[in-house]
């Protein structure tokens, strides 16, 4: 697979600030039980759902935006806007897509559609303010920025960063390939983890105008091959975690909140020592109680749970559990901290696990539906 989609088994419709970009219900009060699942896929649009956070319970409010193949998710801190990538295929940029969010349908209302200045963009941050977002485009590997307007809708582009190289596997590292722009809580910096160059790129985020400039230090150094996919923050912003797509670890990193700059330091495997077939990395995500640390593998097709360190961020895996389908590549832990709900992509299904939260581990919930290519799972509370 040379970008970061694959292409889909049918061409149909289809959380904390985040420590993955995507933001939870932290915020929106502890006894917040009802919310809005959308997810993202390879299709026509982003399938919603009502979810039930008191028993893990899903029912389908059908299409509820349209935009082609919304592979990433994200939304404004206050959950009035929410923002997908369009990944295009083809030779063709891709897109970025602005929604209203009516918070008691669940329906989104399309605002505009922007080019993202690049090819196959595969994630997006919204900054804490609300007035940026940053695109990364992964064919490309450009981190593009735009201005967010008053009514959610969003710029052409404001700034255009790129990178050159390429790493030692031919196939997969002949280019940049930015795969993930997450914004850090301070909102000072946007970390892109570059599969192509085996490097996080850094820049620093001005919200007043919307613009990107190279951090100093530019970069932080992974394993030469390994493929840094995505990245998350312990809840200081101490840590930093980058799960790999071409090989199967999870590097641990000690983060310097003055200069951004980031130092490795721990190495763990993510999946058995006996798996032996193909296998590319794709999720990591950390719990609201900062506790936990979960991936997954495609191939493999399985989640695996850490616990954390608080002393020193190190890793310790606590268990390595299937997701009862195949290429799982999106999950996200729902705002309460009961429920994982992880998106298969290859088999069309979306599977909830219920979440212990002594030990972090998984148990399936009984709850399995079936949904076309879900690549990515964003939550919104209901009002």
């Amino acid at each position: 697979m040379k970008t970061c989609f694959a292409i889909p088994l049918f061409a149909v419709l289809s959380t904390t600030m985040s420590t993955s970009s995507h933001l939870s219900g932290a915020s929106t009060g502890a006894q917040q039980q009802s919310y809005f699942v959308y997810l993202g896929s390879y299709g026509q649009g982003i399938q919603g759902y009502r979810f039930d956070a008191a028993n893990g319970a899903l029912e389908s409010i059908g299409l509820a935006g349209k935009v082609e193949n919304p592979s990433w998710i994200t939304a404004d801190r206050d959950y009035r806007h929410l923002y997908a990538v369009s990944e295009l295929q083809g030779n063709q940029n891709g897109g970025v897509a602005s929604f209203a969010i009516d918070r008691k349908s669940g329906k989104l209302t399309s605002l505009n559609q922007v080019s993202s200045k690049g090819k196959a963009p595969c994630h997006a941050s919204v900054d804490a303010t609300g007035r940026m977002i940053v695109v990364a485009n992964y064919t490309t590997g450009d981190a593009v920025s735009f201005a967010i307007e008053k009514n959610g809708s969003l710029s052409e582009a404001v700034s255009i960063e790129k990178a050159h190289g390429s790493g030692p596997n031919k196939e997969r590292q002949e280019g940049p390939h930015a795969h993930e722009a997450v914004i850090t809580r301070d909102n000072t910096r946007v970390y892109v983890p570059d599969l192509g160059l085996d490097e996080i790129r850094i820049y620093k985020i001005d919200p007043a105008t919307a613009k990107l400039t190279p951090n100093d230090p530019p970069n932080a150094k992974a394993e030469a091959g390994s493929g840094p996919r995505h990245i998350v923050f312990d809840h200081n912003e101490r840590y930093a975690y980058v799960m790999h797509e071409l090989k199967p670890f999870v590097s641990v990193f000690r983060r310097d909140p003055a200069t951004g700059a980031l130092e490795r330091i721990q190495e763990v495997r993510t999946i058995r020592r006996d798996f032996t077939k193909e296998n590319t990395g794709a999720e990591i995500r950390i719990d609201a109680a900062g506790k936990f640390l979960y991936t997954s593998n495609r191939g493999e097709d399985s989640i695996q749970v850490f616990a954390i360190d608080s002393a020193t961020g190190k890793l310790n895996q606590v268990q390595n559990i299937s997701t009862e389908g195949q290429q799982p590549r999106g999950f996200a832990l729902d705002p309460t901290g009961r429920f994982l709900l992880a998106g298969n992509q290859k088999s069309n299904t979306l599977v909830v696990f219920k979440v212990d939260p002594s030990t972090g581990k998984l148990t399936p919930a009984g709850k399995k539906i079936e949904t076309p290519s879900p690549v990515d799972v964003f939550f919104v509370p209901a009002s």
